[in-house]
Parts: C-alpha cells; structure tokens; sequence
C-alpha cells in the first residue's frame, strides 16, 4: 500500500511520541508469524503490561529509524534488519520480557534482537535473564515477607515476655490468697 509522505511522517510523529512514553523498547523479527499469532501476542503483552501500557508494534526500519531520531533513542538503528517489530513498554521491563520469551518458548518465534531498558542497550540473553526474575508484585510481597518477619518475631517475644509477667503476678496473686486462707 502507497502512502503519502504526509501519512508517513504522521507515523513517525506518532511512534517517535510512543517511544518518549516508553522506558523499555525490545527489537523483534517476527519472520514466520502470521497475523493471528501477531494478534495474540499483542493481546498477551496488552494484559501483562496493564491499561494498554504495552504494546507490540509492525514498523517499516526506514521510519523506525526515523522515529528513533527523533525520540532521541539511540543504540538501537543497527538492528533495524528484516521484518521488525517492536515491543514499547513503559512501566514493568520484565513483564514484557516474560511475555516475549514465554512467546518465543510456544511458538519459537519471534526472536529478539536487542532490547533497551532504562536507556540502555541489552542483548538477546540479558532479556531472557529478566524474563526469569519473579515480577515487580512478587519482587514487593517477598520485600513486605522479609520486613514483617523481623517484627513479627520482635512482637512475639514482647508477647511472651508480657505472658510470663502474668503468669507470675497471676502466681503471686494465688499464693497471696492461698496465704491469707490460712
């Protein structure tokens, strides 16, 4: 399909707006997937980055590159090769990785190029590595788990110390009556 010169400086516009957005930018080739399963994984990546915060993107390299200058992303032009698509997430890197190489692992496609997280450049191997650590909720419960114990242990003992002060003043208490009865 034909486009003007127009529309597609309008999809530069718009794409290079979506990358400003985006803290983690990884770079696919999606060679040998079809629509459906493009589809599926744009729904996957949707539900996993949360209020359409991440997103998987079909871009021709000439306007991706031109996108990337004017976002000022740099690092990623040497990877626009073959068939690309880019996976824009903002908030959660990892949950978008997860997405991508559990995708990769049921379908062997699509292989990841480069990816960059934070403004700076990670291999292949390095996101499949972050696609291994526990997510940012399960990150925050093991953090609140290993903060509680301390004090649930301190209040504990506080416990215990206030139960044997009682039992003794309780003690105490009967032997006084025990002594008085007699």
């Amino acid at each position: 399909m034909m486009r003007t010169k127009a529309e597609k400086q309008e999809m530069v516009t718009a794409l290079a707006a979506r990358l400003r957005r985006s803290s983690t930018v990884y770079v696919t080739d999606f060679t040998g997937l079809d629509v459906a399963k493009i589809t599926q994984l744009r729904r996957r990546l949707r539900q996993a980055g949360g209020a359409g915060d991440t997103d998987f993107v079909v871009v021709k390299n000439t306007l991706a590159r031109r996108a990337l200058a004017e976002a000022q992303v740099p690092g990623l032009e040497a990877h626009l090769t073959g068939p690309t698509g880019l996976v824009l997430s903002g908030a959660d890197p990892i949950a978008a990785a997860k997405v991508l190489a559990d995708f990769a692992r049921e379908f062997e496609k699509p292989a990841i190029k480069v990816g960059l997280v934070d403004g700076k450049t990670v291999t292949p191997d390095l996101v499949k590595r972050l696609a291994s650590l526990p997510s940012k909720h399960e990150l925050l419960a093991q953090l609140g788990g290993a903060l509680q114990a301390p004090m649930a242990g301190f209040v504990g003992a506080l416990n215990g110390l206030l139960m044997n002060m009682v039992g003794a003043l309780e003690a105490l208490r009967n032997k006084r009556a025990a002594g008085g009865a007699s």
